[in-house]
């Protein structure tokens, strides 16, 4: 089963519709800490204000689940705001902390360039990461966002996308992805990305 963490932010629906499109069996919507840590595995979804994700997640206290879920290596995928989430902090809110899977903060984009970054851009790959094996370089994907991840290690990045200059769009390492971008609004290829998810975690 593939838990999708629901503290009552993000477009759950829509996350499950696309997970199952991409050939996903068993997908459950769950604040259960149990169902969780049990999961094959989970996604953390989010839209919106890193603070206002970040707050409801502990508030349903499920911010120690999904860290416990990363540090135990139960394949975890974080998309949007929930990739935001793996990391220290944001600008968007300096006073409420993140997962801290990852060093480093997400700050406001800069340059002279439309923010929020809104709409179809390209995914150019630093380093390739088994789940997007069947994702091309240079592939379209949907995005909303105003603020990106600054990984302290660089190594921890998978690709880019031109905005003002060349920003986070994806970090990744064993058993665990983040998505600035949203799959599920992407089409075509937001399925095939999905699918190396689904695939790579099956039972």
């Amino acid at each position: 089963m593939i838990a999708i963490v629901d503290y009552g932010v993000g477009n759950l629906a829509n996350v499950e519709r696309g997970l199952q499109r991409a050939g996903a069996t068993a997908v459950r919507v769950t604040r259960s800490e149990d169902e969780i840590l049990s999961a094959r595995a989970v996604v953390l979804p989010g839209v919106g204000h890193f603070g206002h994700c970040a707050r409801e997640l502990r508030r349903f206290g499920l911010d120690a689940t999904v860290r416990t879920a990363g540090e135990r290596g139960i394949p975890l995928l974080g998309l949007c705001v929930g990739m935001q989430l793996l990391f220290e902090g944001s600008d968007e809110d300096p006073e409420t902390p993140g997962l801290g899977l990852y060093r480093g903060r997400v700050r406001r984009l800069r340059g002279p360039v439309r923010v929020p970054h809104t709409g179809w851009n390209r995914l150019r790959f630093v380093r390739a990461h088994p789940w997007l094996a069947e994702v091309p370089d240079a592939a379209y994907f949907y995005f909303v966002h105003a603020f990106a991840a600054e990984p302290e290690d660089q190594n921890a990045v998978v690709g880019t996308v031109e905005h003002g200059g060349w920003v986070t769009a994806a970090v990744g390492g064993p058993n665990i992805l983040g998505l600035q971008f949203h799959p599920e609004k992407s089409g075509a290829m937001g399925v095939r990305a999905l699918a190396g998810f689904v695939r790579a975690t099956a039972a």
